[in-house]
């Protein structure tokens, strides 16, 4: 048996805050093999934690300079905070810059500190500000301007990844991926596959099925004539109703109101109500129960384009929104927040689901992969896919990338891999095997091999340390049961503490 040995690329990280977005970013950087530590001052979360994944955690407030010390800030390379309040992250972040001079990223949900978010993070050397309602919100935008589509995924120079699902009467159903560049668009690329449980990053061969839950790039002007030529209807929404006047659907509407989308918030706290009236004047409040059926029908969820729901339980979210599938043909979003089975909601056949802790922590790991590469061609844009199964990433390519100047057949491109497009000097180019990557390239990839952090690690590394473990003395086999274990650690006895295992 023999393993690749990669230069270490962990990140030693401190997490202020185990709520719902802490602990998800502890799972998720964890799994990328990610020095984790965590704070926190309820004494059960710290306990859940610690029995739950290998990090180190730490009893304390986040704002104390002690704490800090005892989690290790001096040697931390970044700090992220994501208590409840705003404030405490924001203190917290101030002194992880004094006390250790890391980098930092803070959680800003209030409305009145987001708008001077700009001076905030000048002030006080945030290399980086999180909403995660606000970024809910923003991926909800992008559904209601695509109707058709459950998923919008837009990088820098108007690309764009669309997922829809291929209608029964479709000129897709039993079109190979081939066919498809003929017969529909050469500029536009099937991506990804869905197909029941089955995931796949199709070639030429693969025939298209209706049903399937296909991903596709194309440039966004080329979206509404693709939706027509695959017999997918793109009506755009005029009228939105919300269930639940949270912070998402306050931050939603505030992006509709100058679009002319007619917005219809139902919220059953009257002081909230009064706040959102207020807040947003171009929208209708309405006060009651948004589980109320008799209301939402009074309110014409019939007749509406889109529904939302937005509530804090995710239970009647889904309620809601399988009611509103059934009595509309509205576009349906539905926000969750435990997402522990996820199969079970996928079966329900809900359009989209919106995860803002999710969206929090894929937009972190961004940052987090880019701190790992500072001189290589670092991650621009990250999107994580179809329960975390498929990332879809943006590289900017630097001039010591291996995979320059070589027609793309030519190179050992890792399998399950796809180069979706890519741009140069402003053109969008359609990738084919005679196209190549050149310097200064903004290369989109899309892949189920999760976790890389430079344009190089599409292809099979071209030097390679093998560790012939044969070759170690019979002591050393016990320690292969660490290695099983665990995905990123190894017996720093026998190799480098500059390496790290790949599995």
């Amino acid at each position: 048996m023999s393993f690749e040995v990669l230069e270490d690329k962990r990140v030693n990280i401190i997490i202020v805050g185990s709520g719902k977005v802490g602990y998800t970013l502890a799972q998720h950087l964890n799994a990328e093999g990610h020095e984790i530590t965590v704070i926190d001052s309820d004494e059960e979360k710290i306990k859940d934690l610690s029995s739950e994944m290998d990090i180190y955690c730490v009893l304390g407030n986040g704002t104390s300079y002690r704490t800090q010390k005892e989690a290790g800030i001096e040697k931390a390379d970044l700090l992220i905070s994501v208590a409840n309040q705003d404030e405490v992250n924001l203190l917290s972040c101030l002194i992880a810059k004094k006390a250790g001079n890391c980098q930092t990223i803070a959680r800003v949900r209030n409305p009145e500190y987001y708008d001077e978010i700009g001076y905030i993070r000048e002030e006080l050397g945030l290399s980086m500000s999180i909403n995660p309602e606000w970024e809910a919100a923003n991926e909800m935008a992008r559904l209601i301007q695509y109707p058709s589509a459950l998923a919008v995924e837009k990088f820098r120079g108007g690309m764009t990844l669309l997922r829809v699902v291929i209608p029964e009467k479709s000129v897709l159903n039993g079109m190979s991926v081939a066919e498809f560049a003929v017969k529909i668009s050469r500029q536009i690329l099937v991506c990804i596959v869905k197909r029941g449980k089955e995931i796949r990053i199709p070639d030429g061969n693969f025939v298209l099925m209706a049903g399937d839950a296909i991903s596709v790039s194309l440039p966004i002007r080329e979206a509404t004539p693709f939706f027509k030529k695959i017999g997918v209807p793109a009506n755009p929404i005029k009228s939105v109703m919300v269930a639940g006047g949270g912070m998402i659907s306050f931050y939603l509407a505030k992006i509709l109101q100058d679009t002319g989308v007619e917005v219809k918030i139902i919220e059953e706290n009257k002081k909230r109500c009064e706040e959102l009236s207020e807040a947003l004047p171009h929208a209708m409040i309405i006060q009651g129960e948004a589980i109320d059926k008799e209301l939402l029908l009074e309110e014409e969820i019939r007749e509406t384009d889109a529904f939302a729901a937005m509530t804090d339980i995710d239970e009647e979210n889904i309620m809601l929104s399988l009611y509103a599938k059934k009595v509309s043909h509205a576009k349906n979003m539905t926000k969750i927040d435990k997402i522990e089975f996820p199969e079970v909601v996928d079966d329900l056949g809900i359009d989209s689901l919106i995860v803002p802790k999710v969206i929090t922590g894929v937009s972190i790991i961004r940052y987090v992969r880019a701190m790992q590469n500072t001189m290589g061609s670092n991650v621009q844009t990250l999107y994580r896919m179809i329960d975390g199964r498929v990332e879809a990433l943006e590289f900017i390519v630097s001039k010591t990338a291996k995979v320059t100047n070589k027609p793309i057949c030519e190179l050992k491109i890792k399998k399950n891999l796809l180069i979706c497009s890519i741009q140069r000097k402003g053109k969008l180019i359609t990738p084919s095997g005679n196209d190549m990557l050149q310097c200064g390239d903004s290369v989109i990839i899309v892949t189920t091999n999760l976790g890389l952090d430079d344009i190089d690690d599409i292809i099979h590394f071209l030097r390679r340390e093998m560790l012939d473990f044969t070759a170690f003395p019979v002591f050393f086999v016990p320690n292969l049961l660490l290695v099983q274990r665990k995905k990123y650690y190894f017996n720093r006895a026998m190799v480098s503490r500059n390496c790290s295992i790949v599995l």
